[in-house]
Formats: C-alpha cells, sequence, structure tokens
C-alpha cells in the first residue's frame, strides 16, 4: 500500500478533528462542574451493558486506568454526590456502581450537548471518515478507491 499526499491530510484532518472534540468534551464537563474523569465515569457507569452497574475493575478498563486509580476516582465522585457503591444482590463480595439522582442529571445533559457536537463534526469531516475507509472491500462495507 502506497500513502498519498491525501491519505496525510484524512489522516490529519480526523485526528485533529478529534482533539477538538475532546478538548470541547473537557470544556464542557468543567462548565458543568465535573471534571473531565469524572464525566467519564459517569458515562462509563451510564454506557456499561449490565443493569446492575459495573464494577470498579469495569470501569478501570473502560478509562484505561489502574485499579487504584478508578477506586480515587470512584471515592472522589461518591464524596461529591454523583456516584454510589451497591453490594451485588447474587454475590455480596461484589461492589457495583450507581449513578445517583445528581450524576444522572449531569450525565443527560452533557450527553446531549456531546450527541449534538458529534452530528456537527461528522457533517463537517465527512472526507477525512471515508478516506480512512480500507482500500479493500470489507464484508459489504464500502471501501475506497
Amino acid at each position: 500500500m502506497r500513502l498519498t499526499d491525501a491519505d496525510y491530510e484524512d489522516l490529519l484532518a480526523l485526528r485533529t478533528g478529534l482533539r477538538r472534540f475532546l478538548r470541547w468534551s473537557e470544556q464542557q464537563a468543567e462548565a458543568a462542574g465535573l471534571t473531565p474523569a469524572q464525566h467519564q465515569l459517569l458515562l462509563a457507569i451510564r454506557g456499561h451493558h449490565g443493569a446492575d452497574g459495573p464494577t470498579v475493575g469495569e470501569v478501570a478498563d473502560y478509562l484505561l486506568l489502574r485499579h487504584h486509580s478508578a477506586v480515587g476516582l470512584v471515592d472522589r465522585a461518591d464524596a461529591a454526590g454523583l456516584v454510589k457503591r451497591v453490594r451485588d444482590p447474587e454475590d455480596h463480595r461484589v461492589v457495583r456502581l450507581q449513578l445517583t439522582p445528581a450524576g444522572t442529571k449531569r450525565l443527560e445533559a452533557l450527553s446531549e450537548l456531546h450527541l449534538e457536537e458529534l452530528q456537527r463534526l461528522a457533517l463537517r469531516l465527512p472526507s477525512a471518515w471515508r478516506g480512512l475507509m480500507p482500500r479493500q472491500p470489507l464484508h459489504g462495507l464500502e471501501s475506497r478507491v
């Protein structure tokens, strides 16, 4: 595979767009009275597939943190009234994380803003997204020429 100038331009456009989105996201979290890490924690808890909530270990995996760092983040969010620890009803050795009403309210407001911003970003970067599609067909996906 030989890379073209357009390939590099697409990579730059995508990375720049992603970095701008992440910086914008951090600013939105701070404006809502959260640290960016707290926002990510709330999203990891709410976005977890299980109804009972994730464990601290699962949150650490979602956030790419070491377990002890995730524990500190959860401790601070718990003290701020954003999350709570709940014993698993089937296995009392397991502690799960759930959002409090205050955590839910803040996350919902931020998530609405984020989804709107992602829609705007997708409109501004269509050529970068298309340009990074595989050159060979992948199970029915469009390929780039």
